[in-house]
């Protein structure tokens, strides 16, 4: 995966949210293109509280040559923001 790569991916409209798999077996989803700034060599995701909010309330970092596969997002898919399952204790 290359920055260009994600930056297309990004530009798509309509935008089709995207979930990354990363190296280590974690999985970051991006929902909303407003939410993802590459650079070079990372990208800064930011994750939203709950599915429907624009507004991140932390941004998590990945290396982009962690990127090990990029693919849409099922977006009537549950999750816990970013990937994760849905904690009924607010994520605490």
């Amino acid at each position: 995966m290359a920055a260009e790569e994600l930056i297309e991916l990004l530009a798509e409209r309509p935008f089709k949210p995207l979930r990354l798999h990363l190296s280590d077996g974690r999985i970051r989803n991006i929902r909303h293109p407003e939410m993802a700034v590459v650079a070079e060599d990372a990208i800064a995701i930011g994750v939203p509280r709950d599915e429907g909010s624009r507004r991140a309330y932390k941004i998590t970092h990945c290396s982009i040559q962690n990127i090990v596969e990029v693919e849409p997002l099922d977006v009537g898919q549950k999750t816990g923001g970013n990937g994760h399952p849905p904690t009924t204790d607010g994520g605490h």
